[in-house]
């Protein structure tokens, strides 16, 4: 990448990054139920099943490549496109929310 578009990509995502400090921040006013209901609607956990075999649950990795709240949210927002969802941002923050909540406890 060269240094003006790494420079460029920085400072298009300096909110996120500075909320990816902290989740009660970044994830303030979820809809905790919500992202449960979407989680099982959309059948998250089938496809995480698919990808690592059990329950699926083993793609929760806390100290993996998901390592900031940001990052837990852009991770939903990339399974959201690629599966062609069409989720809302609330939706999306619910969703990584209810995942922080039950695997990742960020801060």
């Amino acid at each position: 990448m060269k240094p003006f578009a790494a420079l460029a990509l920085l400072v298009t995502l300096a909110p996120v990054l500075a909320a990816a400090q902290d989740a009660a921040s970044l994830f303030k006013g979820a809809d905790l139920a919500l992202g449960e209901k979407l989680f099982r609607e959309y059948k998250c956990a089938e496809c995480h099943s698919r990808q690592v075999g059990g329950d699926g649950s083993a793609i929760f990795r806390p100290h993996g490549r998901i390592n900031t709240p940001a990052a837990l949210l852009a991770q939903v927002g990339r399974c959201s496109q690629s599966l062609n969802l069409k989720l809302s941002p609330e939706a999306l923050i619910s969703i990584a929310a209810a995942l922080n909540r039950d695997h990742y406890h960020f801060n």
